[in-house]
């Protein structure tokens, strides 16, 4: 569920940072992607630590 939720967050954060800096939908899209993977895959780090330490 974090790595979903991270993702999401993540997508919408690029999209907003690529818009903020007057990019185009490819370059919105573009953003969003990259972010999405990285915040899932911190997400899912994050995931690991709890079930490790719970």
């Amino acid at each position: 569920m974090i790595v979903i939720t991270a993702a999401i967050f993540g997508a919408l954060l690029g999209a907003g940072r690529a818009r903020a800096h007057g990019g185009t939908t490819l370059d919105m899209a573009q953003w969003a992607a990259g972010f999405a993977i990285a915040f899932a895959l911190l997400g899912l780090f994050a995931t690991i630590f709890l079930e490790r330490s719970l």
